[in-house]
């Protein structure tokens, strides 16, 4: 299995399935995840697709994603 540290370049990650929202736009503005072989979660910025990226595991994934969807990051867009 292989091991993919922060900041390792996204062309380097082995079998990656990149996966971007239905609500991004066509122009290159998104961030891309792809779920690791050993469960961990890739993210990298599709306007640099073999950029580097940053690796979460499930459980900060699922924290983030609750934080989200309770609305808790909303200040950003304000």
């Amino acid at each position: 299995m292989q091991r993919v540290e922060n900041g390792a370049g996204a062309g380097t990650i082995e079998g990656a399935r990149w996966r971007k929202s239905r609500r991004s736009g066509g122009n290159g503005n998104c961030v891309e995840v792809a779920r690791l072989s050993n469960g961990d979660v890739a993210m990298r910025n599709s306007r640099f697709p073999a950029g580097p990226v940053l690796v979460y595991t499930r459980e900060e994934i699922e924290a983030f994603l609750g934080g989200v969807k309770d609305g808790e990051f909303d200040f950003t867009l304000s």
